[in-house]
């Protein structure tokens, strides 16, 4: 099996998927398809390895799932502190070292910024994952602590995209900077016109930040065309895409496959390494059929 690990800000997601397809007896690499479980735990910068490891352990003995039948971990992280802890907790609870979503590890993907350092772990897994399961050009809306827009070209490339506060985010400041106005849950009110503090409140979250979303897509759409695929992911994808003209596609599982995928073509190259060091012969021929 195959554990993924998404860290962000506020919550870390976890998955695991089981092999669909073994791996063959020339070495190649297995290939993991099915999402068997899956989970989403607050992100505390300051626990420790330990503690990690007792929650890991027990997420897994609640789903009826083997530890030791781990093999292999992939990270993305967007919390740099946490990235020690978690490389430790891999090494001794799962007795796996963990491949970290970092320049340098394959993704296929090329990645257009200006400097390719700088774009989030998730971001880049969102869009090999996208780009993988509904071609491009498209845009992926990651509605998390942040809320990204990560536009892929037809041909795959990164191409960049646009970063905005998180609707909770906006909403934690509005509620922390007013005295009067009460926290209230985020939710699609029934009408535009709130009667109600708490009704005009849902109203100016939810309608004002679709307004912010279809606004920022329209713009896109305009730059990469009409035809480009707009996938959305994240806590809210599926409250937000119930009123945006341009969503079309919610894929709750979009960084998990993202990191599978990542994963499955790093241990490709890895198998295809070791197969060529065990038979030199073999791996000259092929390259000269290529």
């Amino acid at each position: 099996m195959l554990l993924v690990l998404d860290v962000g800000n506020t919550n870390t997601v976890l998955g695991v998927f089981a092999t669909a397809v073994k791996a063959q007896a020339d070495g190649a690499a297995p290939h993991y398809e099915n999402l068997v479980a899956h989970w989403r735990v607050t992100t505390i910068a300051t626990q420790t390895v330990d503690e990690y490891g007792v929650l890991f352990r027990n997420l897994f003995a609640m789903a009826d799932l083997e530890v030791k039948a781990i093999g292999g971990i992939v990270i993305s992280s967007v919390v740099p502190p946490l990235d020690s802890t978690l490389r430790d907790v891999c090494e001794r609870y799962f007795n796996s070292k963990p491949l970290f979503i970092e320049p340098g590890v394959k993704t296929g993907m090329p990645v257009l910024y200006e400097n390719p350092a700088e774009v989030g772990a998730d971001r880049i897994v969102n869009a090999v994952a996208a780009f993988e399961k509904h071609g491009g050009p498209c845009i992926v809306v990651d509605f998390g602590t942040a809320t990204t827009f990560d536009c892929v070209s037809a041909k795959g490339e990164y191409m960049g995209g646009v970063i905005c506060p998180g609707i909770g985010v906006s909403a934690d400041a509005l509620f922390e900077r007013t005295a009067r106005l009460p926290r209230v849950d985020i939710r699609k009110p029934a009408r535009i016109i709130g009667s109600t503090t708490v009704g005009s409140l849902q109203s100016g979250l939810y309608y004002g930040y679709l307004a912010l979303v279809d606004g920022l897509l329209a713009l896109l759409l305009t730059e990469m065309g009409e035809q480009t695929c707009v996938v959305a992911t994240g806590g809210l994808a599926s409250l937000m895409s119930t009123g945006s003209k341009y969503i079309k596609q919610v894929d709750d599982f979009l960084t998990l496959d993202g990191l599978r995928i990542v994963w499955e073509r790093n241990a490709a190259t890895k198998s295809q390494s070791t197969l060529a060091k065990a038979n030199p012969s073999t791996a000259r021929a092929g390259h000269k059929a290529r």
